[in-house]
Formats: C-alpha cells, structure tokens, sequence
C-alpha cells in the first residue's frame, strides 16, 4: 500500500511540476535557430519578429546560427533540443527542399508550425517588350521551349519554372544559373535568358526604370505591389511558389506552450514596425499568417517539392 502511495505521490509531483511550468514559461531565454548568416534574408526576418515577440513573451530571445546542409544542420539540431518551447526553428523552401531530398534526419512528423513570418511569391519576369501579354508568354512555351534564369539549382527557383511549365502544358524550359539576383537581373536585360524567376524585392529598381516586366506571379492572389500582374492560377495554371519564411517548434510541444508561442509571435508581426519592414521588401501584411495556413503551406510545398525535384533528378527513386 505504502509502494502504491509512494507511486501516486510521484505521478502527482510530475504532473503538478508540468503544469507548472507551463505557467510559468517562459523564464529563460529562447533560442531561434536560423541556417543564414548574419544580415542574410533569414536571418533579419528573425531579428525583426523577435523585437516584438520577446517584449509579449516577457524574455530574452536570442539567434543560433547553425550554418551547412542547406538548412540540414539547423534541423538535425534542432532534433536534440527537448519539446519544452525553448527554441523555434526559421523554416524556409529551402528546408523544405532539404527533407525532400532525405539530406536531414527531420521529417515533417517532427515539426510543430507556429507562424508564417513572410509569403514572398516567386515571380516569373521577363525584358520589358519581350511578351505582349501574360497569354503570349505562356503561348510561345507551348510552341517552343525557352530559357529561365535562376539563381539555385535543385531548389526553389529552378522548381518554381519547372512546375509553371509542365502543369502549363508547355514545353521544359532551359535552367540557366547565376550566382545571385542581382547578376540575374543584369543578364535578363542584356538577353542571356528569355525570363528569369525573382522575387519582387530583387528587381525592383529594374521594374522602377522600366526595363524588367514582371509577367506571372506564382501565388494564389495578386500581389498589392503589382496589381496588374496576373497570377499563374489565372492563367490556368495550377502554381503556387513562394520564398516562404516562418518559425516551427518540435512536434512534442505542449500545446498552451505552443499556443502561447503563437500568440506572441502574431502579436509582434502585426506590429507597425513589422509591417514597414515587410513593404520595404516588397510584401504586405497578408505574409503573416497563423499555425494552421502555415502548417498547411509547409505540407504542401514539401510534397510539391519532392515532385518536382524527382522529375529533374535531384531526388533518385529507389
């Protein structure tokens, strides 16, 4: 009897010491692991949520860089850390590329979403005057093939064309890579490429002076900034891409510990600061969104990304 109290006594302590600490958390600092380097895309969007979020959490919130593998090193890392809602993990496509490749030991079974930090959607641009409309630049790929530039391979980029193409109906493009945006932007207005896959916030001085056009936005709706531009749904293609930031926990985490997260983290992206750092790179606030439209997205990108990096052979069935 004494051996069943003694059980039931520790039981009680547990469970007593567990809601507890749900109570309490947070009290001490969190960790937000990124795979950028200082000042990188990645890396700022953080930094910016964090400046609010660590006010409505009431501590300290600090990056951890863990750099390689395209993110792989971030994510195995993040598979050692205990689901206690001390550290939050930046996801991006590229993560997602990551598992779809099998280059992590993380599946999606072992994430939790919390929030979408920015939804910045791949766009399909071309020398301005080289396309009468958005029906004559998908017209002539169904008649001949044409070259895209990109600045990945076997990521987000050179997908994003091959999936506009082939559930397009229209012929597979020519995947020509360049070191970064800004040299791809160069080369789109000397003619090395008949189109090149951007983000809006690569271009924009080009699209400023007049000489990129943006043609196709790979998104579900049309973007506020180019209210003109068709989105390739319209176009009847079924395509959505976009250069996607937001933060994941691990998949054991305590569901008030999660919720609390989530609340915090919303709460400091709809700030007025979060908002102009988003219009100041060419987004708006429709970018930030909640646990369950980012969890959805993180689902959906992951299939759609294994798929097509098959096709192109960055991914060997077995």
């Amino acid at each position: 009897m004494n051996k069943l109290l003694a059980t039931a006594s520790a039981i009680a302590c547990v469970l007593t010491g567990a809601v507890a600490g749900a109570q309490d958390y947070p009290s001490r600092t969190i960790e937000v692991i990124t795979h950028a380097g200082t000042g990188g895309g990645t890396d700022v969007t953080a930094r910016m949520m964090m400046l609010g979020a660590s006010k409505e959490l009431g501590t300290d919130m600090v990056v951890v860089n863990k750099a390689g593998g395209g993110g792989a090193v971030a994510m195995d890392y993040m598979l050692t850390l205990p689901a206690d809602g001390y550290s939050i993990l930046t996801f991006t496509i590229g993560h997602a590329a990551e598992i779809a490749k099998g280059r992590t030991k993380m599946t999606l079974e072992d994430i939790r979403p919390i929030a979408r930090a920015t939804d910045d959607p791949q766009i399909l641009m071309v020398k301005c005057g080289a396309y009468e409309s958005a029906e004559a630049f998908v017209a002539a790929q169904k008649e001949a093939p044409i070259s895209y530039g990109t600045t990945h391979l076997g990521n987000i980029d050179d997908v994003s064309a091959f999936m506009f193409t082939v559930k397009g109906d229209m012929q597979i493009p020519k995947i020509v890579p360049f070191e970064g945006g800004a040299e791809l932007a160069t080369q789109l207005i000397a003619g090395a490429v008949d189109s090149a896959v951007l983000n809006l916030g690569e271009a924009r001085s080009q699209i400023d002076a007049g000489e990129i056009c943006p043609i196709v936005v790979l998104a579900d709706e049309r973007m506020a900034g180019l209210p003109d531009v068709a989105t390739a749904k319209e176009l009847g293609v079924p395509v959505s891409f976009s250069t996607v930031r937001g933060f994941v926990v691990p998949a054991g985490t305590p569901d008030d510990i999660a919720a609390k997260l989530e609340a915090a983290l919303m709460t400091a992206m709809e700030q007025d600061y979060y908002k102009e750092f988003l219009t100041s790179i060419g987004l708006d606030a429709s970018s930030v969104a909640g646990a369950d439209v980012w969890g959805e997205q993180i689902t959906t990108m992951t299939t759609d990304m294994e798929t097509a990096l098959t096709e192109l052979g960055f991914i060997q069935k077995k």
